[in-house]
């Protein structure tokens, strides 16, 4: 058993405990609370490893103890840094239907991003398809420590890699192919949807014959999609190309979630009345593109207040995931309140993603995945000093 004791715990769900401490035992968490200088009143089981010295304690010096920072979308170990075209996995930008692509397939181990992040406390990273296509393939949730893809993973298949706007346009415009329209990006959508559904129904009745029916691996990879098991990660930047994402969900009945959602603080009430999910960001980056022209550091405050649950990224490595907290600072500082901004960074990307069971708060029962700072992890000045995985110290 570890003790961490001394410090100023956010639970993020259950609020702030001043002179915490946080009860670790094969890898969970066992017990939360205040010590008040005696961590033996913790729960009955700390006072008992204690006193048979089968508990180490662990002064966080008046730190801050919070979950380890999960990251809801990221290009890391498929979009590695410096190395040009041998490390660029994330598109495969030949065809624009490519629901089988898995990005687990593609990550990098030791890729530098990952270092770089976990030194920063994120100890979790979505990994996604880029936006080439309008079907882009399967996303991966890894913990940004191993050295093996496999060890790393926290949960696979957690949402399909959809795209609007621009992208899918300025790729297969410059191959002279389709889509070069928004009309087009939205009819082929449609079109594989449509596919997909007739498919599952193919399959279903020949089940029941107990005939068998030929296998479409990227039909097979959209089955989850169209029975509402496996969200629609929709990236989408303007107002209109969100409109768009949920009206194809709500015809096919998909569960969906917007991505980057950078003028969605123009349709928050929207958003908010339909309860879609929206991860916003890269806000650190230029306005780059046209369709980035209204990017605001208040979109995830606006969204919030209406009552979207909201989550940060990077969309590394557009902005280097290690910024993460750099990012959640700035939407605290255009009037985010504390406790929605590390919401954002800890169990907002814990439910969307579907881990929030395991993850994203400091509760009996959920991994030890702990970040100790030096100072608030907001205050840009902070750093992790301690950081563990699972119960085990890695940093």
């Amino acid at each position: 058993m570890i003790v961490i004791h001394n410090v100023n715990v956010y639970t993020i769900t259950q609020g702030k405990i001043t002179s915490g401490a946080v009860a670790v035992a094969d890898g969970k968490i066992v017990a939360v609370g205040e010590s008040g200088g005696d961590v033996t009143q913790l729960a009955p089981s700390v006072a008992e490893a204690l006193k048979s010295g089968q508990a180490e304690l662990v002064d966080g010096e008046g730190g801050v103890l919070t979950p380890g920072i999960i990251d809801a979308h990221t290009h890391l170990g498929i979009h590695e840094e410096g190395v040009g075209v041998e490390g660029a996995d994330y598109n495969e930008a030949v065809n624009p239907i490519t629901p089988d692509m898995r990005a687990i397939d593609g990550i990098y181990p030791d890729d530098a991003g990952i270092k770089d992040a976990l030194r920063a406390g994120v100890t979790a990273a979505c990994v996604l398809p880029g936006s080439a296509n309008v079907l882009g393939g399967t996303a991966v949730v890894v913990r940004t420590w191993g050295d093996r893809v496999d060890k790393m993973v926290i949960k696979d298949q957690v949402g399909m890699k959809a795209a609007f706007g621009e992208n899918p346009k300025r790729v297969y415009r410059a191959k002279d192919k389709s889509p070069i329209t928004r009309m087009a990006t939205a009819a082929l959508l449609r079109e594989w949807l449509h596919k997909a559904r007739h498919y599952d129904e193919k399959k279903r009745k020949a089940q029941e014959k107990g005939d068998v029916t030929d296998f479409d691996p990227k039909l097979e990879a959209l089955l989850p999609v169209v029975r509402g098991e496996l969200p629609l990660r929709a990236h989408a930047h303007r107002a209109d190309d969100i409109a768009t994402a949920v009206r194809i969900a709500e015809e096919f009945g998909l569960k969906i979630v917007i991505e980057h959602c950078t003028e969605g603080h123009l349709i928050a009430d929207y958003l908010a009345e339909k309860g879609i999910p929206a991860i916003v960001g890269p806000t650190l980056s230029s306005r780059s593109k046209v369709e980035l022209r209204a990017r605001t550091f208040a979109t995830p405050r606006i969204l919030a207040e209406a009552g979207v649950c909201v989550a940060l990224m990077t969309d590394h490595p557009v902005i280097p995931l290690e910024h993460l907290p750099v990012a959640a600072a700035l939407a605290w500082k255009a009037g985010m309140p504390e406790e929605q901004v590390l919401a954002a960074l800890t169990i907002n990307p814990a439910r969307i993603l579907g881990i929030a069971d395991r993850f994203g708060s400091i509760e009996p029962g959920k991994e030890a995945d702990l970040v100790l700072w030096s100072d608030h992890p907001l205050d840009v000045r902070s750093a992790p000093k301690k950081i563990w995985l699972a119960g085990r110290q890695v940093i």
